[in-house]
């Protein structure tokens, strides 16, 4: 079953934090490179993160392709060719993953905004002062290359304003594969502190944009969203927040315990939102509790 298909049927289930589950396995992502760095270094251990929210119930899995660009690797000596090479794994891994269990899944090709290259906490607040034409030559290469590895649906993710959001959907209109656009949202705002039915509505007319919604955000965010996002556009709705924790760009780490709750998700649902999961602080135990009170709901 192709994912849009699916999505009109009910909600689906995504997976928690990549990161998440791999520092709970006992991985070390210091570094700028986060946990994009195991795609080189301990691809199993990539794989075996995405079999564990499989595992959990999560119907969809998102590479780890969110901090790979060519730009960061290029810092570390590698050739355009084998970041490249990098994407195409990441994808491979989700994909082989995700044939290790019954049932049909999906794999959605994270494509990270620009901030995360930085490692700075950039993608919390946007404003990196390029303007669209040069987010756009950044985007370009890499979101090509995940498209020609094979997913179900491009996940464009914690996206903080407005200019990357357009010169993102300037890459995919046309591309003929469906895509999802998450902002990363504070205050019912986007991180650049712009209205979010203004970004919302930058999607509303792109075809491939089965989707529309936010994620790594606080839980209290999502209710909002959901409601500002299907006025808007009229499209299904994505939601994926983090546990509620702050992140501390110093240190790369989060504080505070995750505050997800499993009958908040339920709620998501019934407000209309068609794929739901976690993102940071949400690991797999998370996801399994989302799994259960979206059965029982």
């Amino acid at each position: 079953m192709r994912f849009s298909e699916a999505l009109t049927r009910g909600p689906l289930l995504l997976d928690g934090g990549l990161s998440t589950a791999l520092e709970q396995a006992g991985q070390d992502l210091s570094g700028e490179l986060w946990s994009a760095r195991l795609l080189l270094a301990d691809p199993a251990a990539v794989r075996a993160a995405h079999l564990a929210y499989l595992r959990a119930g999560a119907q969809v899995v998102i590479t780890g392709s969110y901090q790979v660009s060519y730009q960061g690797f290029a810092r570390r000596g590698m050739p355009a060719d084998a970041v490249s090479g990098l994407l195409r794994r990441s994808v491979r891994l989700a994909a082989e993953a995700a044939a290790e269990v019954e049932g049909p899944r999906w794999v959605a090709a994270s494509v990270g905004p620009y901030g995360a290259v930085l490692a700075d906490g950039s993608e919390y607040r946007g404003g990196y002062g390029l303007s669209v034409p040069e987010l756009a030559g950044f985007h370009r290469q890499r979101i090509e290359v995940l498209a020609s590895a094979g997913p179900d649906v491009l996940a464009v993710e914690t996206i903080p304003d407005l200019a990357e959001a357009e010169a993102i959907l300037g890459l995919v209109a046309g591309l003929g594969l469906p895509v999802w656009l998450s902002f990363h949202v504070r205050d019912g705002r986007t991180g650049a502190g712009q209205p979010l039915a203004e970004a919302f509505a930058l999607a509303a007319a792109v075809p491939e944009v089965v989707a529309v919604g936010v994620n790594c955000c606080a839980p209290a965010e999502v209710a909002p969203a959901i409601e500002a996002a299907r006025q808007v556009t009229g499209k299904p709705v994505v939601v994926y927040p983090n546990g509620g924790g702050e992140w501390d760009a110093g240190r790369k780490e989060w504080s505070g315990p995750s505050t997800v709750d499993p009958a908040a998700a339920v709620a998501w649902a019934d407000a209309g939102a068609g794929l739901i999961g976690g993102c940071c602080q949400v690991g797999p135990a998370g996801i399994a509790r989302l799994a259960s009170a979206l059965r029982a709901g």
